[in-house]
């Protein structure tokens, strides 16, 4: 029998093997394996120099995406003169951008390499977000919020299969989490700029400014995200040779999906058939109702609570704060927790209904709890990202993946683009019937998620029982070289693939 040795890498994670190496230790019989102490090594190298451009790049999406809710408080409804549910559409028809282009959007993930594809898709909505500085109209103003929402459709999935590709089941939800904290993260910075702009005094628009700041921001981003974004651990720059063979098939151990530019019928067809596509695609819809409404009056709603301009801008800050110690404890409490996500979940959706009620039910006159109350419904934060990494850990083949992330963005586009029209002018600042609605939508996602756990236990438990062998989906595995390579030329799906299991 071949001897078994161990890939050994130096301190610096550089691997001692070259590809010459890897040809002579086939010749010899020798197998190399991928060790756990090497193994963390090699994942922690690769999260310094993927996560920073996944985290910056998301937080920019989310500048980028919310910079309408503080032009709306810097002067843009009364120079554009938006009177009525006109601002309300504005904010909506990004998300009918968005939907439209999120099925042609997933066709790019197949059929172009996935880092210059995204690069590219950046720099020209950082161009259309740029461009909102020199519109005049609400007639302009419509068609840049829709073209904005057609070049940022890729990002969410486009960042979710990245982290497919790169890292195994267990280490989805920490992942996920750390580029969606982004989204925290750049609020502040957001704010901040905000905060200084509102101080200017000078004749440029205040809402101009900031449309100019935030998308030469992005335009600049995208031109560093082309040339350091890897499309796969195949090309990454920053891997020897023989570490991305590693970094390939860590995953695919679990999944056996390889990134394919075939568009695969078989696979497209079972996704429709899955019940797992259309709990995606509803659950998003209904968790984005209550988020696009609070995303895009979050400085409408706080304002109404009696505060001038700078300080609506400052008592945003501290729900930045929560929405990102959500996340963090979401992602702690998962990694460490077996079997948890839905179960966090849950707990987030009941601490988000207290916060509505506070909203809803408080009398006016008490407005710091009413605030924090709004705060807790923000703080539905780590929603998203569990729900990308449930997706990312139970749906295998590339084009199965493609088509249910685009799905689950359907969802997105229209719960965000309906939520803000149940925030009624007429109803201005209280408004009575999107605060229902939003407890409603709680309510409902709770249930959905309590009968998604129950199909996936039931699901393991059958193909164990089927199999005769029970498998964990969270346990480590050892990477053989030798015996794992035809791992590279597999692309199987959750159902075609005998040894997949479900997290949970």
């Amino acid at each position: 029998m071949a001897e078994k040795t161990r890939l050994s890498l130096d301190p610096d994670t550089k691997c001692t093997m070259t590809s010459n190496d890897a040809d002579e230790r086939k010749g010899q019989g020798t197998v190399e394996i991928l060790g756990p102490e090497e193994e963390k090594r090699l994942v922690r190298k690769i999260d310094a120099h993927l996560m920073p451009l996944l985290i910056v790049s998301y937080g920019l999406q989310y500048l980028d995406k919310t910079s309408l809710s503080y032009s709306a408080i810097l002067g843009l409804k009364q120079d554009l003169n938006l009177v009525g549910q006109e601002y309300s559409w504005a904010s909506s028809i990004f998300y009918i951008g968005y939907l439209a282009a999120s099925y042609p959007i997933s066709l790019g993930f197949v059929k172009f390499s996935l880092g210059k594809y995204l690069s590219l898709l950046i720099f020209i909505w950082g161009i259309v977000l740029t461009l909102h500085a020199v519109t005049e109209n609400y007639a302009g103003l419509m068609v840049l919020r829709t073209f904005l929402g057609v070049f940022e459709s890729a990002i969410s999935p486009g960042f979710s299969l990245i982290t497919g590709m790169w890292y195994t089941p267990k280490e989805h939800v920490s992942r996920h989490s750390f580029w969606f904290a982004g989204n925290s993260t750049f609020s502040f910075v957001g704010s901040m700029i905000a905060y200084g702009i509102a101080h200017y005094k000078g004749n440029f628009a205040q809402w101009k400014m900031l449309f100019l700041i935030f998308g030469l921001i992005t335009v600049a981003w995208s031109i560093l995200l082309w040339f350091y974004l890897p499309d796969s651990p195949a090309n990454a720059h920053f891997l020897s040779p023989s570490e991305r063979e590693f970094a390939s098939l860590r995953p695919k151990k679990f999944q056996r999906t390889t990134q394919t530019k075939r568009w695969d019928r078989g696979q497209f067809i079972e996704c429709l058939k899955d019940f797992k596509t259309w709990w995606f695609l509803l659950f998003s819809f209904i968790t984005c109702v209550p988020n696009g409404g609070t995303t895009s009056f979050s400085t409408l709603i706080i304002s109404g609570f009696g505060y001038d301009k700078y300080r609506t801008i400052l008592m945003g800050l501290p729900a930045h704060a929560f929405q990102l110690t959500t996340v963090i404890l979401a992602a702690v409490f998962t990694t460490n927790v077996r079997k948890s996500r839905l179960v966090a979940m849950i707990l987030i959706f009941l601490m988000a209904i207290a916060g509505i009620l506070m909203v809803k039910l408080l009398p006016e006159e008490r407005k710091l709890p009413r605030l924090a109350g709004f705060w807790l419904v923000t703080a539905i934060a780590p929603v998203f990202p569990l729900m990308l990494s449930l997706f990312a850990s139970n749906t295998a083949g590339f084009t199965k993946k493609s088509t249910t992330v685009s799905f689950i963005f359907v969802g997105y586009c229209v719960g965000n683009l309906i939520g803000p029209q149940f925030f009624k002018s007429s109803e201005a600042p209280h408004y009575y019937t999107a605060y229902t609605t939003i407890l409603i939508c709680f309510a409902i996602t709770i249930a959905m998620t309590m009968v998604l756990r129950v199909y996936l236990e039931i699901e393991n438990k059958r193909r164990d029982k089927q199999q005769g062998v029970h498998i964990d989906p969270e346990e480590s595995r050892e990477i053989d070289l030798h015996t794992d390579e035809a791992l590279e030329q597999v692309d199987e799906t959750d159902l075609q693939n005998r040894g997949f299991r479900y997290v949970v």
